[in-house]
């Protein structure tokens, strides 16, 4: 885990940032405090497509029955 104060973070952000790519722990601090962690951000699994779910989602008549007096007064709280 390697520590940097706001100044020199500011002046290394290119060298830090390619340092928690690498998969390295940035701790970003201010006077003796640690305040930021550096981390890479996370690519999306996969890209979403419209129409990706069809044939798996099946939606019977009882989608579109009224609920429950119960269970509507729960949603009306």
């Amino acid at each position: 885990m390697a520590q940097f104060s706001v100044h020199e973070a500011k002046t290394q952000l290119s060298r830090l940032i390619a340092r928690a790519v690498a998969g390295e722990e940035v701790i970003i601090t201010r006077g003796a405090k640690p305040v930021v962690r550096l981390v890479p951000t996370v690519p999306p699994r996969t890209e979403r497509r419209p129409g990706s779910m069809k044939g798996r989602l099946v939606v019977d008549a009882r989608f579109f029955e009224p609920l429950p007096e119960d269970e509507l007064a729960a949603w009306e709280r």
